[in-house]
């Protein structure tokens, strides 16, 4: 029997079903929709564990990973789980369910895909990524299991996500800033950021922040983020 959704899932599904509005919408009607086809998992639980280990943080979290520093793409980089559609799979969330079991070891059985984005082209990686909103059923513990490609999974509370405290504007050396969140000892910027940031927003969660709180991207993926084009 499948369990209701709570209503702050059922509220981001029927927005996201109405139409996403994100910071990259924009680059979606300025940029041709062209790349490999790849895939994210927005995957959202509840009560996530606290930091310390004793007890939860109440109401909403998503899955974030950060890459390992070692990568030669996405260096350090907080991201999604998610990657490049393989021939074998059936569509784009089988995708993003399939690199989310072999990044952090999710059950795939514990998730239910709850709605599909258009798919959004980034130009800096040649991918047209289509991002996979999901509602975590039955949460399990997940960890990295390849330490030379994923460093760390972290569930972030959506409260911590929305501290005006955690919140930045994340400076590129090229010149160029984005929204971005300083949380659980790391800095999501970049597309990552953009949709989180969307996410927030049509999940009536965003609070008034201070953007010009600015932090340069981290040293271990300055090459990576928004291209020239995306901006």
């Amino acid at each position: 029997m499948t369990m209701p959704l709570p209503d702050w899932m059922d509220k981001l599904v029927d927005a996201v079903s109405g139409g996403f509005e994100s910071p990259l919408d924009r680059y979606r009607r300025d940029i041709e929709p062209i790349g490999r086809p790849a895939a994210v998992l927005m995957l959202f639980g509840q009560n996530a564990p606290n930091v310390t280990g004793d007890g939860v943080v109440p109401g909403p979290d998503i899955l974030l990973l950060e890459r390992a520093a070692t990568l030669r793409n996405h260096a350090g980089q907080p991201a999604f789980p998610g990657g490049a559609v393989d021939p074998e799979d059936t569509g784009v969330e089988q995708t993003a369910l399939r690199e989310a079991n072999e990044e952090t070891g999710l059950d795939p059985s514990s998730v239910r895909v709850v709605a599909s984005l258009p798919p959004l082209p980034v130009p800096v990686s040649r991918f047209l990524v289509t991002p996979v909103l999901a509602w975590w059923e039955r949460p399990h513990p997940v960890a990295p299991l390849h330490r030379e490609e994923v460093a760390s999974v972290t569930r972030v509370p959506v409260s911590e996500l929305v501290d005006p405290a955690n919140r930045v504007t994340v400076r590129h050396p090229a010149g160029y800033a984005s929204p971005g969140f300083a949380v659980r000892g790391m800095v999501v910027w970049g597309f990552t950021a953009a949709l989180v940031s969307g996410l927030l927003d049509i999940g009536g969660w965003t609070v008034p922040w201070h953007p010009e709180r600015v932090l340069d991207v981290p040293s271990t993926s300055s090459d990576l983020g928004l291209s020239e084009e995306e901006r």
